[in-house]
């Protein structure tokens, strides 16, 4: 097992559990910058800062994004997103960030892949994203749109499953290997309801785990009708997962009814987890203003909390570090949405532009 996964391509050696960087070296990505300056440099290629490089690079500013995995995001998993604008029938996650990734190559922005971003430094006019490897990049602004990362279980037992039963969110390609099988999925915001929603194109019977007494304050109106009206979706309310068991792979789930006190245990070899995201900051390390969640702090709030430090008053996405933006799901108060993802991405260079008129 130590081994997998084991990626064969034509002409190499074989790659044994490659390190993400190993394998984008393998396949040819770009994994370094090419130039010793930019003029924003974008951390991130979810909807945010894809949508940020766009823009960036369609209006003549040198532009690199930084990506630690692969670019689209959570979005990017989404079986299908359908109250984005402009695609009436919906579209899926994967198709949504190869579209923009076309859009990011023709206006000629850089793309470095398989990099994680682990500080960030102001130089007098410059800012220095610092990299895992060691390396930096230098840009005249920053774009923060590293988005977030789901929030684990922590119930007895489900960190021995992960990738052996449990996973964190879904791609539209793992609902055809649940064909049969009963699926278990825990949340109740729209992501949740999307993917019980794709599920139950392939599973015998999704059951849904959600926490609070009803879907209406978490959920789209349009998918909760959907999954009510669906025989193959079951919602079960005010409950939550206990316990996990099984032999090297999940087979027992054990659920809290808050609404009795009882617990039960129910077979399960399948269990998609959707509970919450935690904001992709560490490598801020007191460099911009974060809550107590670690959710970027942003424009007037600055001023408020006492932690902006300029004369003149901050653009709505600056950060307390002046030139350095927020973008999408990282943003305090953001609205988790995808479009309002990528509207922030387009207002964050309109305000890039600003700040270097600026010196």
């Amino acid at each position: 097992m130590d081994d997998l996964p084991l990626v064969l391509l034509p002409g190499a050696e074989p790659l044994r559990a490659p390190a993400t960087a190993e394998l984008a070296d393998a396949l040819g990505l770009r994994t370094t910058a090419s130039q010793p300056l930019y003029d924003v440099c974008i951390v991130g290629a979810g909807p945010a800062g894809l949508a940020a490089a766009v823009y960036a690079a369609s209006e003549g500013l040198s532009t690199v994004v930084v990506e630690r995995e692969a670019p689209g995001g959570q979005a990017g998993q989404s079986a299908a997103i359908e109250n984005y604008l402009g695609f009436p029938k919906g579209l899926s996650g994967s198709d949504l960030a190869q579209r923009a990734l076309a859009q990011v190559g023709r206006f000629g922005a850089e793309l470095v892949l398989a990099r994680e971003v682990t500080g960030l430094a102001a130089r007098g006019p410059v800012r220095a994203v610092s990299l895992a490897n060691g390396a930096e990049i230098e840009a005249r602004s920053v774009v923060v749109a590293s988005g977030v990362s789901y929030r684990l279980l922590a119930a007895p037992g489900t960190a021995s499953f992960t990738g052996r039963g449990i996973f964190y969110g879904a791609t539209a390609a793992e609902s055809a290997q649940t064909a049969g099988d009963v699926v278990h999925l825990i949340g109740g915001a729209n992501s949740a309801g999307q993917a019980a929603l794709n599920f139950a194109r392939h599973a015998a019977k999704v059951v849904m785990l959600v926490r609070g007494p009803s879907l209406e304050a978490t959920m789209s109106q349009y998918l909760i009708a959907r999954i009510q009206a669906h025989p193959g979706i079951e919602v079960r309310f005010r409950t939550e997962v206990a316990g996990a068991a099984g032999d090297g792979h999940l087979e027992r789930l054990t659920l809290l009814d808050h609404a009795t006190g009882t617990t039960e245990q129910v077979a399960a070899t399948w269990l998609f987890a959707f509970i919450g995201a935690v904001p992709r900051t560490d490598w801020l390390a007191g460099e911009a203003d974060c809550d107590d969640h670690g959710f970027v702090v942003t424009g007037p709030e600055l001023v408020r909390r006492g932690s902006w430090p300029a004369e003149r008053p901050p653009f709505a996405l600056e950060t307390s570090l002046p030139g350095v933006f927020a973008a999408g799901d990282v943003r305090l108060d953001s609205m988790k949405r995808v479009a309002s993802a990528v509207g922030e991405g387009a207002m964050a260079i309109h305000l890039v532009h600003r700040y270097l008129a600026t010196r």
